[in-house]
Parts: C-alpha cells; structure tokens; sequence
C-alpha cells in the first residue's frame, strides 16, 4: 500500500477542474485546472485513451456531449482529439501530459482511469500504461483511482509507486444499466481494497453511511466522496469523509 499524500487530505478536490463554462472553462480543460490551482484546490480528472494509445482527459466515452463531433474518443488520434474545441470555450481536449505540465507540482491531482472493458471486466492494459508513461518523472502529489479494480491493481505493476485507490459507491442508478447486476452487486461492499493495494476510496455522497466505509475509515483508509455541490451538503458529508471532491460552487480550503 502507497499512503495517499497529505495534501488529498487538506485541500478541496475540484471536480474535473474548477469548471465554469459561462467563465470559458469548461470541465477537464486547462483553463479549469489552472482555475484550481490559483485557488489553492486540488484537481479531479478523467482519462480516456486515444485510438493511438495516449492518456486523453475527458469524462466521456463518446464526443457528443463535450465537442461538436460524435463517436467515441478511443476511435480517434490524440492529435485529432487535441483540436477539437470544448463547447463554451475556445479550451481544446487536453492530454494528461500537457495537464501535468501546466500544473507544474503546485497542487496534487487525482487520476480517474474510466473503464475501457464495458463491464468492469479484466479487458484493460492501454489506459493504464499511457498514464504510467505520462506521469513518469513528475515530481508532484498524484494518486490513481478507478471503478474497475482490474485497472487499479494494473497500476500496481506499472506505477508501483503512485498512491492507489477505488472509486465505490451504491452503484444503483439507471446511469449503472450497462453494467451486469451480478458485478454491482459484487463491487458494493468494496471486497477488493486489501487485493489492490489501495490507500484511499472516493466513495459516492448519498452512500456515505455505508458500514464498509466506518470499517476502512477505522483501519487507516483516506475516505473522499463525491460530488459535493453545496455548502449545506459539505458540512454533512465531512462528518464521515476526509475530503470531498465538489462542482458549481467555492468551498473554503481548511486550516490547520
């Protein structure tokens, strides 16, 4: 087990960036990563990989909710990805290495490796070695995490020295369908924590009172969540979790 650094801990994680489309940032771009940084936030992000195998940030699997094109983002070339404008904004799809070099160390950063076998399943490998390849020299605070324990136990072998942990939670709604209801039914109770070496969960708000989490919290585990996206929740969510990730508002940065 890697520990998580400290500033997970401390500082507000920024929910795909400090995002504000109307402000021309939209999320997981780099106006909305260097917002975080000036505000003293640390950074949530996705990956995606590219038909050529590079570590792409962006939520989605498919174009059409983020960008003017459609299809999914594994059918197309980092470079291509690369020129296609943000909706909002003149911001573009950014790679994890170009993220990487415009925070420059100065806050940490949460990788979410989004799931490439369609069932959580074992068929992954890519993804998580052009990540590994994209931070490799970088000297800040980064952690990994991701729905699929396949991936995250990957990590293990190719990042070995990268903080890891599982992105958990009810896993019940309609957005979950794809997903057989026999492996949500499995991933609930978070039966792979100890196998992968993980430090830390980012647990879903609305399932916070689960036991398993009171049970990994008493055993050392960093306990984030998501998605906060308010003062009144944040005061709830932090009598159990550690740190939240949050959107669409400016939560204040805790002192020591």
């Amino acid at each position: 087990m890697i520990a998580l650094p400290a500033g997970f801990r401390t500082q507000p994680l920024a929910h795909r960036g400090f995002h504000d489309v109307k402000r021309g940032r939209p999320e997981n771009s780099l106006a909305a990563f260097r917002a975080a940084v000036k505000s003293g936030y640390a950074i949530e992000l996705d990956i995606q990989l590219s038909r050529d195998k590079q570590a792409m940030v962006i939520h989605d699997y498919d174009l059409g909710r983020l960008t003017a094109h459609n299809g999914p983002v594994r059918q197309r070339s980092a470079a291509d990805l690369c020129t296609m404008t943000l909706l909002g904004s003149s911001e573009t799809i950014p790679t994890l290495g170009q993220v990487l070099t415009a925070v420059a160390a100065q806050t940490p950063v949460l990788i979410e490796i989004k799931d490439q076998d369609g069932a959580m399943g074992a068929n992954t490998g890519d993804i998580e070695r052009a990540i590994a390849n994209a931070v490799r020299g970088y000297t800040g605070p980064l952690a990994v995490m991701s729905f699929n324990t396949h991936s995250v136990a990957l990590m293990a072998r190719f990042a070995p020295k990268l903080a890891r942990g599982l992105t958990t939670g009810a896993l019940r709604s309609s957005k979950w369908r794809l997903i057989p209801a026999a492996t949500r039914d499995r991933m609930r109770p978070i039966p792979d924590y100890d196998a992968v070496g993980a430090s830390f969960i980012s647990h879903q708000i609305t399932d916070l009172k689960r036991p398993r989490v009171a049970e990994l919290k008493a055993r050392g585990a960093t306990i984030l969540c998501w998605t906060v996206k308010g003062k009144t929740t944040e005061r709830t969510v932090r009598q159990i979790a550690h740190n939240i990730t949050f959107e669409g508002y400016r939560p204040k940065i805790p002192t020591a």
